[in-house]
């Protein structure tokens, strides 16, 4: 559940006071284009995705225009333009024009629950405008802080000293990168994320911080996100079968939001939580079949229909049947593997045994008695398992899981077919 570009950014930012571009949305007329390029000198046109899609510079996705002409050619270029990343193919419904921000310094900033710190932590470095990762790590700095008291700007000063950053851009991020806390705090936020930050010069050459670029994921299990009444087509990623059947089930208690990152994967994660699913996602990469978010109390009817319709469209091909989500707040643990068990039972006694191994990684009510019901249920199909309990690291899951996945790759699918007494299924 996630949100990217400014054309929504930019109105969660004004909650908090943070300075952005003028922007005007796919409805723009060509007076409104006209008088913002009279008044900046240059534009950035950008495509509308749903949900969170990135790597669009590095894919020739954004446009740039100084004059009426060219800009209206470029969103005739990128209005329905379609974007692949890996096996994943997004399909734009509409650009943003974004007034040009002229600046000599660009700041990456973030904000995420860090399960290897298990607080809140921000990332920082004022080489900003690429992906973080490529950085080396001397140029960026996390730091994990309190969540009672928040993000201070003593955090933001001691780490821009670290970095050796610039004076003239200490100041003005010392007073606006706090400001950020209060709307990932206030609303429920997994990840908030600004890459670039423009340093924008005044005509007294003091500088101002800029958002021009926005992502932020929510977690469902969080109410306050509702708070900000953002359209739910947002959220809808409903291209495929399986999310068209899977999502016709967001009316009831609970999540239902999926969407297929690759039809060829070997690892099927039902994933609890925002946050769990933004990391999950992340570190599976495409091996993952789906991004999910299941959270939400989901009662037992939805969640054994839930995972039906998943076993029904991937279980075939899968390696690892895994389990994923934080330390649930609500979410009744116990109904949801119940629900989960009885699924796979049914699903096995109507179309037979398939080589699978099970690995789970979950905490919150009724813990250990839903890990009893799904491990009495494995059992009797003859499937081995791996639990993790509340207190593991998620990232530390994860791996597992492909560690997992590479062993059946390698000839564990085999052993667990003789096992069960059954002819090798190749996975996809």
């Amino acid at each position: 559940m996630q949100v990217t570009g400014m054309l929504h950014g930019a109105r969660l930012l004004q909650f908090v006071g943070f300075p952005t571009p003028e922007i005007l949305g796919p409805d723009a007329s060509e007076e409104q284009i006209r008088a913002m390029l009279k008044k900046h000198g240059m534009i950035f046109i950008k495509p509308v995705f749903k949900g969170g899609v990135g790597k669009k510079g590095k894919a020739g996705l954004i446009g740039r225009a100084t004059d009426l002409t060219t800009a209206l050619k470029e969103k005739e270029r990128l209005y329905f333009v379609e974007h692949h990343v890996a096996n994943t193919v997004s399909k734009a419904n509409g650009v943003t024009f974004e007034a040009g921000v002229p600046a000599e310094y660009e700041v990456y900033f973030s904000i995420t629950d860090s399960t290897h710190f298990r607080a809140p932590t921000m990332t920082l470095t004022h080489h900003g405008g690429v992906d973080i990762e490529e950085l080396d790590k001397s140029q960026v700095v996390q730091i994990p802080f309190d969540p009672l008291t928040g993000l201070k700007a003593f955090v933001v000063a001691n780490a821009l000293s670290t970095l050796g950053a610039p004076k003239q851009i200490i100041s003005p991020l010392v007073q606006h990168l706090p400001k950020l806390w209060e709307l990932y705090h206030g609303f429920g936020m997994t990840t908030l994320e600004l890459n670039p930050i423009r340093m924008r010069e005044d005509s007294k050459g003091r500088l101002t911080p800029v958002a021009c670029d926005f992502k932020c994921g929510f977690d469902r299990d969080d109410p306050r996100w509702q708070r900000l009444d953002l359209p739910a087509h947002l959220f809808a990623v409903d291209y495929s079968d399986f999310e068209q059947e899977i999502n016709q089930l967001r009316t009831y208690q609970g999540q239902s939001d999926v969407y297929v990152i690759n039809a060829k994967g070997s690892i099927l994660a039902p994933t609890f939580g925002g946050g769990a699913n933004s990391l999950v996602t992340q570190m599976l990469g495409d091996d993952a079949i789906i991004s999910s978010d299941f959270g939400g109390n989901p009662p037992y009817e939805k969640m054994k229909e839930v995972a039906r319709i998943c076993f029904k469209h991937w279980i075939e091909q899968s390696n690892v049947l895994f389990i994923i989500g934080g330390k649930s707040n609500n979410t009744d643990i116990f109904e949801t593997f119940r629900a989960m068990a009885d699924a796979l039972r049914e699903h096995f006694s109507q179309h037979g045994p398939t080589p699978l191994y099970v690995v789970v990684g979950r905490g919150g009510p009724n813990l250990v008695r839903g890990m009893g019901a799904l491990r009495d249920t494995l059992d009797s199909l003859g499937l081995p398992y791996t639990f993790f309990g509340f207190d593991s690291d998620m990232s530390e899951v994860v791996l597992y899981a492909k560690q997992v996945d590479q062993w059946m790759k390698a000839g564990g699918r085999e052993q667990i077919a003789a096992k069960l007494g059954i002819a090798v299924k190749q996975a996809a």
